[in-house]
């Protein structure tokens, strides 16, 4: 029976089988780690600390695709199959969710409106999905 991440595979679907690469993992993980730690710098702006946390959690989550021999064809992939790549629930996924349309509202749009609260949730988000590689 095929894996649910093998069902999303093909022409016009959203994931590509590639086999894994070693130091393309390492690095998403070696960014993905320092951006989280950055991202939990007050001192920063918010919106910076967003931007970093969003892009540490991107990392991360596409480092757990990219190391079971998938490659996505769109970002948002990545946060959709946590499932189904590091067994995390939608108490993790919401959060991610939620931060990609604020994210791509304040990239196309310019309207970046978040607060402390979706900082610290999306931070959280991103710490359990790095600790979850680390426990895989």
């Amino acid at each position: 029976m095929p894996s649910p991440l093998d069902n999303l595979c093909g022409p016009g679907k959203p994931l590509k089988a590639e086999l894994p690469d070693a130091n393309e993992i390492a690095g998403l993980l070696r960014t993905g780690v320092a951006r989280l730690l950055d991202a939990r710098n007050t001192s920063l702006a918010l919106e910076s600390r967003f931007d970093l946390a969003y892009s540490a959690a991107h990392a991360l989550c596409l480092a757990a695709l990219r190391r079971i021999g998938y490659r996505p064809g769109n970002r948002y992939i990545v946060f959709q199959v946590l499932p189904h790549t590091l067994a995390l629930g939608p108490e993790v996924w919401r959060v991610l969710d939620k931060c990609h349309n604020t994210r791509n509202l304040g990239e196309y749009e310019g309207l970046l409106d978040v607060d402390e609260r979706l900082v610290t949730d999306l931070i959280v988000a991103a710490q359990a999905v790095a600790d979850a590689l680390e426990r895989r």
